[in-house]
């Protein structure tokens, strides 16, 4: 059975998508930088990778498998120069590897105002940026793409209701991490989402039907 990595699987969507994965009997990879976070996602019945998206990625990380899941970050307490080799660098290392090994769905965790870091928040337009460029770079390396665009994301419980358009306000345009999770669960089970730009907001639809939704604005 083909098998899912998840990288940046210790961040706090990474460990969330991994549940809903193995509850789902799924075969998953989890990269960790950590062996003292391997326990966790064993006992779940991961696999677990060691390795650090500031150095080279390692090979045995891609074999045995056809979808990645990128939900890596340098994180907020980090500095532009860390945003630079994880969020963007770190990326550009995982498309490759994704290309090489002829992977059929890379799901980017991307960020709402990657599509435009002007019109996004000035102190984190650097981040943006590097959002902005990994995405980029993903459309361009014609690996088969899903980028998710999440709006602020917050830790309250899985709604299970989502929107794919921002309503401009900024107290609206947030969603549960526990939700993006879902998100990306039924991106990597349903074939329509590969090549799609989505952003991501708690919303009215239910999960399927937002992306339903989406694909068919698209098509129509």
């Amino acid at each position: 059975m083909s098998k899912t990595l998840v990288i940046g699987a210790n961040g706090q969507i990474g460990k969330q998508l991994i549940k809903l994965l193995c509850a789902d009997d799924n075969q998953v990879k989890a990269m960790i930088r950590d062996s003292q976070q391997a326990a966790y996602f064993q006992e779940l019945g991961a696999e677990t990778i060691i390795a650090d998206l500031e150095s080279p990625l390692p090979e045995t990380a891609f074999e045995d498998c056809d979808k990645v899941v990128f939900t890596a970050g340098s994180g907020g307490k980090t500095g532009a120069d860390k945003t630079i080799l994880i969020d963007l660098w770190g990326a550009v290392k995982a498309i490759d590897m994704a290309k090489k090994h002829n992977i059929k769905q890379f799901v980017m965790v991307s960020a709402r105002d990657a599509g435009n870091p002007e019109t996004g928040t000035e102190a984190i337009k650097h981040y943006n940026i590097c959002k902005h460029f990994a995405d980029e770079y993903l459309l361009a390396s014609g690996v088969p793409y899903t980028i998710l665009r999440p709006g602020k994301l917050i830790d309250d419980k899985a709604t299970g209701h989502i929107s794919t358009q921002r309503t401009g306000q900024a107290d609206k345009d947030v969603i549960t991490r526990a939700d993006v999770a879902a998100c990306i669960h039924y991106c990597l089970n349903h074939t329509e989402s590969i090549n799609q730009i989505d952003e991501l907001y708690n919303g009215n639809e239910t999960i399927p039907q937002a992306f339903i939704n989406s694909v068919s604005g698209r098509l129509g």
